[in-house]
């Protein structure tokens, strides 16, 4: 018989930023692809581990990964795993990071040779979310196609790092044939794989993207922010949200992710770990633990020093 969930958490998707460093463009400027977010004036704020850890509060979050926070893109970017490091960062908060890296460009491999040198560093994310409405879209159309993002991205396994992807569904079988064109590059997707629309062919498109997706080996998800989608907040809306993922990639190749502070809209840091002990809470020890420590343990590879 299952119980409510009560061992150590991994949060597997936070952000940390310093604005009187003036590099976040994107929260200092109206003029962003980010827009997309909506209204962003909560997120004007400093928010460094200290805050992270007063989210955190009496969850038993016993590490996280740092995940790039849309450093300035004209600048190095090893500068802000630079900066990450700077922190203290008590017991494993932040002791590994997602960087990014300019894979479409000359620099590309440069800037993996660098961002490797940092022991933190254990993949690099791409953000590919393009959407038929420009209100919805941050980025051009076939990005995981284009041939120079494809030489960048090459260089990957020869440092050993996952790839993050943040997507909308109408990239879903982008996703899937690079999977199946590179079986030994681990993928994660971010965020649920975002169904950011809500009608009906909207959801069924994002089903049916988690399914192709799900197929994959080399394929899992971050169910980070998971109730940023719609309006219904309602524990069966979540649990929609959740185990739709859940049964697309299985218990072994999901994870929990806070997305704070930007999901700090939908829901406070205790909440979102409480509705997911509530969604998850007829799964088996085994399966609980893995969804909230062991898959992202495994992952971020925890067991190293």
């Amino acid at each position: 018989m299952s119980s409510r969930y009560k061992g150590p958490i991994i949060d597997a998707h936070h952000h940390l930023w310093d604005l009187s460093l003036d590099r976040h463009p994107w929260l200092t400027s109206d003029d962003s692809a980010i827009k997309a977010l909506g209204d962003i004036s909560y997120l004007r704020q400093n928010y460094l581990v200290e805050d992270l850890l007063a989210d955190i509060g009496s969850q038993n979050v016993v590490g996280s990964i740092y995940v790039e926070a849309a450093w300035d893109r004209a600048r190095p970017p090893v500068e802000e795993v630079d900066w990450l490091e700077t922190l203290a960062r008590p017991g494993r908060i932040a002791s590994r990071c997602v960087a990014w890296a300019p894979l479409a460009s000359p620099e590309a491999a440069a800037s993996l040779d660098a961002l490797s040198e940092h022991a933190c560093v254990i993949g690099i994310r791409e953000v590919v979310r393009w959407h038929p409405d420009p209100a919805k879209r941050w980025t051009e159309a076939g990005i995981l196609d284009d041939p120079d993002w494809r030489q960048g991205f090459r260089h990957l396994r020869a440092h050993g790092l996952v790839l993050e992807i943040l997507m909308n569904p109408y990239q879903a079988s982008d996703v899937a044939r690079l999977a199946d064109e590179f079986p030994d590059q681990i993928i994660v997707i971010n965020h649920c794989g975002t169904p950011v629309d809500r009608d009906a062919e909207g959801l069924s498109r994002w089903e049916r993207g988690l399914a192709l997706m799900g197929e994959r080996e080399n394929i899992a998800i971050k169910l980070s922010n998971f109730g940023a989608y719609g309006q219904d907040r309602s524990l069966d809306a979540l649990r929609k949200t959740v185990l739709t993922c859940i049964e697309a990639f299985g218990t072994s190749r999901a994870m929990f992710g806070s997305d704070y502070p930007v999901g700090r809209r939908n829901m406070s840091y205790q909440e979102s770990c409480e509705r997911f002990k509530d969604i998850i809470e007829t799964f088996s020890a085994q399966e609980q633990r893995a969804l909230f420590h062991d898959n992202a343990a495994r992952y971020y590879r925890f067991g190293e020093a």
